[in-house]
């Protein structure tokens, strides 16, 4: 099977702004139409319905908990990378690029580091608007700290909760496409199977774990943002529902998985030897 990364063609720097402009639009009138199905409610989740929900599309979103404020995205602290450069220490879209790829031992795809790096300011200003309250210097601005062994200082954070306070202005975002009716939750949901249909994912099966039945979601198109799967192993910090069941699904109808070994783990995970860990 041939890897497709639907990378779009040409210079590094210039992939993702040339494909944006000649891209295929969906017209307004249209939106309405079709039908997105997100199985996950955290940061990526949570995000991504209430930015569909807010463009016009019809969305389902589906939450394991009873609450997506119960993603465990609330558990990242240290902040979150951008280039806006306000210390004025010469960061730019490049260097956030490099440190990113740098970081992940030269195995990331590096198109979409660019365009993470590219998008990552706006990613600020959104959610500043959502009313994540990052910390901020004397004169009011926002403020960033040097983290992760990056050479500038580009991190904006939340004291020790930022992801906490990401996820509540996600969650905020949601809320109000739900109530206007552009989003549907589901929740205490489980992802049991996804359905493929000419070689597309067009809808998933769902156990209702309150009474147990199985339902049936049909979407034009599927976005899994179901999170990690440290579970699998049996020492993990992570949330019980970081199980991977939804990537298992999703893997067993042809997505690829790659790198599983990649998995962040917590030094606290460690076994120590001797008497036990106080």
């Amino acid at each position: 099977m041939k890897l497709d990364s639907k990378i779009p063609e040409g210079p590094l720097a210039e992939k993702w702004t040339n494909y944006k402009s000649n891209q295929d639009l969906v017209n307004p009138a249209n939106k309405r139409k079709i039908d997105i199905i997100v199985v996950g409610t955290g940061l990526a989740g949570a995000s991504a319905a209430a930015s569909l929900g807010e463009l016009g599309f019809n969305v389902k979103i589906f939450c394991i908990q009873d609450s997506p404020r119960r993603a465990h995205s609330i558990a990242a602290q240290g902040g979150i990378n951008a280039t806006k450069n306000y210390p004025n220490d010469g960061d730019s879209t490049y260097r956030l690029f490099y440190d990113t790829v740098k970081g992940g031992d030269y195995r990331a795809r590096e198109a979409n580091v660019y365009r993470l790096a590219e998008v990552s300011s706006n990613i600020i200003d959104q959610c500043v608007a959502q009313g994540v309250p990052f910390a901020r210097d004397y004169g009011g601005l926002l403020d960033n700290r040097s983290f992760g062994g990056a050479l500038v200082s580009r991190t904006f954070y939340a004291r020790g909760q930022t992801g906490q306070q990401l996820l509540l202005g996600a969650y905020g975002a949601l809320s109000k496409e739900i109530h206007k009716g552009s989003v549907e939750l589901f929740t205490r949901r489980e992802m049991m199977d996804l359905v493929v249909i000419d070689g597309k994912a067009r809808g998933i099966i769902t156990r209702n774990l309150i009474n147990g039945e199985l339902e049936k979601h049909f979407g034009h198109a599927v976005v899994i943002a179901t999170g990690g799967y440290g579970n699998a192993f049996f020492l993990s910090t992570m949330a019980m529902t970081s199980n991977g069941s939804a990537a298992w699904q999703v893997y067993k109808k042809g997505a690829f998985f790659g790198n599983p070994n990649f998995t962040q783990i917590h030094p606290t995970c460690i076994p120590v030897p001797g008497a036990p860990q106080t």
